[in-house]
């Protein structure tokens, strides 16, 4: 197949792409070249950007390649439902900007981990610490890559690793050099782009299906369908309703990945419109990355899975010069992406674990050490990307998968550690080590399983539970741990425990990192008119979704 895009990818369409790598990594040298060398600006930005570029920032690390490809591979086998995981990141966005970012820009810390240590004790920050960097590794950049190269090779017959060495140099450069700052600049412009290639891509898919009424002909009423009954394999509802939202709460609350865009903040005000800003973002991709796939499957009965966003891509329903702007917004969701895990990675590494061993070390030093420790995780995770389709033949179903194993005992410790003041340092470390140790059980036995190595009945049938099921009864399970061993007296409080309490029953106010004030009421009516805005134009979707 790939020849035959090869040949309709005409000059013109490789000049916008061009010129849209330079524009990139013009962006990257200009800002590198303008910010200061010391370890604020270089992982946080300096705490200095407003809130617009905050969730252009916070929407472009979240939007990547695992996403055009994933989202339209699962749309294509299943239909619409796989946007109920977009909808619930909406919710919990909310969330994130009206009360939890309040509590972690208060506190001051610099990282998730760091916030652990806070609130608890170093145990839980190392483990914590650990366990992000090769999650890092084994999820966001492996599927990233893994999902990037399926693209490639499919328009110009580049196998997996050459695309991902190629994506990983050119994404390097900037960020590597240039930080936060560069990254999140980018993110500005990638936002626009990735956008309005997916928006072209739909829109000219429709025109070639005959429209929305066309595309219904075309295929099953079922695949319009936003919920499945509870014995679905991947969308049951009750894992939807129950299920997703601890998933989506470790995503967006406590991965630093997203929450390092608003640690760089300037203000509560700035995080929280922000996040509002991002969630206005995420009602898009239902309808520029999930439709795709239906239109692909409409188009072509024949593709599979992952085929699909390619598939569409590689027909000839594009107009000269716009394949290449597509192509261009797709790379743009890559390359944010890697360009966000490669400055997080440094970030966790550099502050979590040289930082405290080596305490006097200079400024210099620290973002020196973070760029290697970013080279380091880039090898790594090229070297891991053929494991990605041991899971499922489906890139966002995989993601899901691994991300529902590893996000309940997180949310637990976090939820508890937030929300109550009796929850101790050795609760939750216990429940970390206990939780993830279940979960990658679980993740070892479906991999056996789909090694036909394992034929145990019982094992059998843990392995068929829906994973969004599953993430339930391990989150019940935490929650337990967290609580019993609470209850063992531990020799003293833990320092800042009362804090943080505190951070949360005042985050409702915006208070800037010197403590001021400012604006505080006429910014949250802001906010709250456009937070129930997005929340009625959700609910109208899912409304819709019920009964069609």
């Amino acid at each position: 197949m790939w020849d035959i895009v090869f040949s309709s990818f005409t000059l013109l369409d490789g000049i916008i792409l061009v010129a849209y790598l330079i524009v990139v990594l013009s962006f990257g040298f200009y800002y590198s070249r303008r910010q200061a060398k010391n370890p604020s600006d270089y992982f946080l930005s300096g705490r200095s950007m407003g809130w617009i570029t905050v969730g252009m920032s916070i929407f472009a690390t979240n939007i990547s390649s695992e996403h055009f490809i994933g989202l339209a591979g699962s749309g294509a086998a299943r239909g619409l439902a796989v946007g109920q995981f977009e909808i619930m990141a909406i919710f919990i966005l909310l969330i994130l900007g009206w009360f939890i970012s309040p509590v972690y820009i208060k506190s001051g810390v610099n990282t998730m981990p760091e916030f652990l240590e806070k609130r608890f004790d170093k145990r839980s920050r190392k483990f914590f610490a650990a366990l992000s960097i090769i999650l890092y590794i084994f999820t966001k950049i492996s599927v990233t890559l893994f999902a990037g190269g399926i693209l490639f090779y499919k328009i110009f017959g580049i196998n997996i690793y050459a695309s991902a060495i190629i994506i990983v140099l050119i994404t390097g450069i900037y960020s590597v050099i240039g930080g936060a700052t560069a990254v999140m600049k980018n993110h500005i412009f990638q936002t626009v782009m990735l956008i309005l290639g997916a928006v072209m891509l739909t829109v000219f898919g429709l025109m070639e299906v005959g429209g929305f009424h066309g595309l219904q002909q075309k295929l099953p009423g079922n695949y319009f369908s936003l919920f499945k009954p509870m014995s679905d394999p991947d969308f049951p509802w009750t894992g939807i309703i129950f299920g997703a939202p601890i998933v989506a709460f470790w995503y967006w609350c406590t991965d630093q990945y997203i929450v390092q865009r608003v640690l760089s903040s300037k203000s509560i005000e700035d995080a929280r419109r922000g996040s509002i800003l991002a969630a206005c973002f995420k009602i898009t991709p239902i309808f520029i990355l999930v439709l795709p796939g239906l239109i692909a499957v409409a188009l072509f009965p024949e593709i599979n899975g992952d085929d699909a966003y390619p598939t569409l891509l590689a027909s000839n329903i594009l107009p000269m010069g716009i394949k290449g702007f597509v192509l261009a917004g797709l790379l743009s969701a890559i390359m944010s992406s890697l360009a966000s895990v490669f400055n997080v990675t440094a970030t966790i590494f550099t502050n979590d674990f040289y930082r405290t061993r080596h305490p006097e070390a200079s400024d210099r030093k620290l973002v020196l050490v973070g760029r290697l420790s970013t080279m380091v995780t880039i090898v790594a995770a090229i070297l891991c990307v053929p494991l990605v389709r041991v899971i499922n033949s489906q890139v966002y179903l995989y993601l899901q998968n691994i991300q529902s194993l590893v996000a309940p005992p997180v949310t637990a410790v976090f939820l508890a550690g937030i929300l109550s003041r009796k929850v101790t340092a050795r609760g939750a470390l216990w429940t970390l080590i206990i939780g993830e140790m279940i979960g990658m059980s679980k993740l070892v036995l479906d991999m056996m399983i789909s090694m036909d190595m394992v034929h145990n009945t019982f094992l059998l049938g843990i392995a068929q539970i829906s994973f969004l099921h599953f993430t339930i009864m391990l989150f019940i399970v935490c929650v337990f741990v967290i609580v019993l061993v609470s209850y063992i007296p531990e020799d003293a409080e833990m320092p800042g425990i009362n804090k943080v309490s505190y951070y949360f029953s005042d985050s409702i106010k915006n208070v800037n990192y010197d403590g001021s004030q400012t604006g505080a009421l006429a910014g949250n009516r802001i906010n709250l008119m456009f937070s129930l805005v997005i929340l009625i134009v959700v609910f109208i979707f899912s409304f819709w979704g019920i009964f069609f």
